[in-house]
């Protein structure tokens, strides 16, 4: 069996927000598989699955930039050491001089990225560099999205920690405003039921189905339950399922509609996410931990 360590036990309790025993028991009785430790802890207690935003240590900001006639927009996510510098005018400015050399430049990638010319003359390289001997500390631009549509971009930025890109096609400015704004604070995994990936469906299911058994109902009845569980989640994860944040009396499929408007695409940034946070950082949670697995 592998070895149930401290991070691992940590790590489930940061997924499920469940009890560090609890967690501890389940990667023994999975045999050190997180994942599967995981199912077995939502299939027992009725957990709801992982949020998106993990804990993570990296600091920096998100940037968008939309082109005047709304048409082409960007959003950027740059990262650097500490929140003092993530602060800085200097590091923002920087972040939204990225976000408009996306749109200007289109670059491939991140790599490409680099040799673009900002609006100032530089090239995103050259700028990051100076950047770094004026503050001291190091900095990198981690990822970015550009959308070209016929329809209009609309973004949205929650503080500089959470920003929202939304592809829309017809409906008013407001209107893709108020759905970027939702994202930002719904977290939807994509936009319709369609596009949930298979692989996210059928652990759902499969979750559903056992607790739905360990309920000693009639097979038909059971079936139902799981139908009816499988269609909340998919409500729950979509964005036009999702009820809408400024009315929760309707959905975001009915505000789109009653607009003649719809989303073709949409990209959340959350700085530092899915970045392996500092040891460090950890050391109250991890010393718990381990007092724990030792006991």
């Amino acid at each position: 069996m592998a070895e149930i360590t401290a991070k691992m036990v940590a790590d489930l309790r940061a997924a499920t927000g469940l009890g560090m025993m609890e967690c501890k028991k389940a990667l023994v009785e999975t045999e050190g598989d997180v994942k599967a430790a995981e199912e077995l802890l939502r299939i027992k207690s009725g957990a709801k699955a992982s949020k998106l935003a993990g804990r993570t240590a990296a600091e920096g900001v998100v940037a968008q930039f939309i082109s005047a006639d709304g048409k082409v927009g960007a959003l950027v996510e740059v990262n650097c050491e500490t929140d003092f510098v993530g602060k800085d005018e200097g590091f923002v400015a920087f972040a939204k001089a990225v976000a408009q050399a996306v749109v200007t430049g289109n670059p491939a990638d991140v790599e490409a990225l680099a040799a673009v010319a900002t609006a100032e003359g530089p090239t995103v390289e050259e700028t990051r560099k100076a950047l770094i001997a004026k503050l001291g500390e190091n900095m990198s631009v981690r990822r970015f999205v550009r959308y070209e549509t016929a329809g209009k971009v609309a973004a949205y930025l929650h503080g500089a920690k959470i920003g929202v890109l939304v592809d829309l096609a017809g409906g008013e400015e407001q209107v893709g405003k108020d759905v970027a704004m939702h994202i930002a604070a719904s977290k939807p995994i994509c936009v319709s039921k369609e596009q949930v990936p298979a692989e996210n469906l059928e652990t759902e299911r499969r979750i559903y189905t056992e607790q739905a058994a360990q309920s000693g109902k009639p097979a038909d009845i059971v079936a139902k339950m799981v139908e009816g569980r499988i269609n909340k989640y998919l409500a729950e994860v979509t964005l036009l399922g999702q009820q809408f944040v400024k009315n929760p009396d309707i959905t975001v499929e009915k505000l789109l509609k009653d607009n003649q408007a719809a989303v073709n695409a949409f990209t959340m940034f959350v700085v530092g996410e899915g970045i392996e946070k500092k040891v460090e950082d950890y050391a109250a949670e991890v010393a718990a931990a381990a007092a724990a697995i030792k006991g």
